[in-house]
């Protein structure tokens, strides 16, 4: 089965509450559900799914997987994955049970409030769900008390107060999700060693033949792509292993290269660049410059 190809676009929280057979929400920007009043089966399989609002899915457990850009993910053990906003989703075709709780915002519900700009500065909603928060038994534990507050928020009469602490609650959530994530990375120190180790080898092999100059500088998009991770998500963990992000990596990777080639070869400083990858020697004189103290000229004639 195929599934459906078309792209099933749902603008609010109350439309997609009806489509899932959910009540009306209290307030029509938040809503809060838990997954056992919510049958997977409302959407069908292989669905193409974008929503105009945040999503964060806390499964305390599951069973069956969810396919989510270049794979699919196994929920078995549970965890956090977070949706910005018209992020594109396709439906499972093996999703048998899960448990646990899922919280819809709208970016409206948040705007008047600093956690609208802020929540940009959370990479893990642009990270795939491949890419989940794996929780601890006592991080579950904290999880699982700040979607209960929430829950029991939403559950009050509305009153002047109630946006404040939802917000304030929201931002709560996300904190300590930054936290958990900074676990996950250091915890997860032979994985992310073997994913380094694969991304300096791509590095290497992109300049050794002839990519860099029939398509230009390695980006972050395509590395990511090749390691079938999201951007944000390699850019956070080279920086937690390195200090420094993916961006950071080709640039020093790309001055090793100028290095290599303006001591050992006779190429001129544009003929260097253009194998490199710039479209303009300017370009390289700069962040050469940048990076040495030295132009490149500087750095043949010091080297001789």
């Amino acid at each position: 089965m195929q599934g459906n190809q078309e792209l099933l676009t749902i603008k609010s929280i109350s439309q997609l509450m009806r489509y899932l057979g959910q009540p009306t929400p209290l307030h029509p920007l938040i809503a809060l559900v838990n997954y056992n009043t919510m049958p997977a089966e409302k959407f069908e399989k292989g669905q193409k799914i974008s929503i105009d609002f945040y999503k964060i899915s806390f499964k305390t457990q599951f069973s069956g997987q969810v396919k989510y850009g270049q794979g699919h993910y196994d929920f078995e053990e549970g965890g956090l994955a977070f949706l910005k906003l018209r992020q594109v989703v396709v439906s499972s075709y093996d999703m048998d049970s899960y448990e646990g709780y899922v919280l819809y915002f709208h970016p409206d519900f948040i705007r008047s409030y600093p956690l609208a700009n802020a929540i940009l500065q959370y990479g893990f909603f642009s990270y795939d769900v491949s890419e989940a928060l794996f929780l601890s038994a006592r991080e579950k534990e904290v999880i699982a008390d700040l979607f209960g507050t929430i829950a029991a928020e939403l559950e009050n009469n509305i009153d002047n107060f109630s946006q404040d602490v939802l917000v304030s609650q929201i931002e709560l959530l996300l904190n300590y999700s930054n936290r958990f994530y900074n676990r996950q990375f250091i915890t997860r120190k032979a994985v992310n060693h073997d994913i380094v180790v694969r991304f300096e080898k791509l590095l290497q092999e992109y300049f050794k033949g002839e990519d860099a100059l029939k398509t230009g500088l390695p980006t972050v998009q395509y590395l990511s792509q090749k390691l079938q991770l999201s951007p944000r998500y390699l850019s956070d963990m080279l920086r937690s292993v390195t200090g420094l992000n993916t961006q950071q990596h080709i640039q020093n990777h790309v001055i090793e290269e100028a290095k290599n080639l303006l001591s050992t070869t006779a190429l001129s400083v544009a003929e260097v660049a253009y194998k490199l990858g710039f479209e303009h020697p300017q370009s390289f004189h700069k962040l050469f410059k940048r990076k040495t103290a030295l132009s490149p000229l500087e750095f043949r004639q010091s080297f001789n």
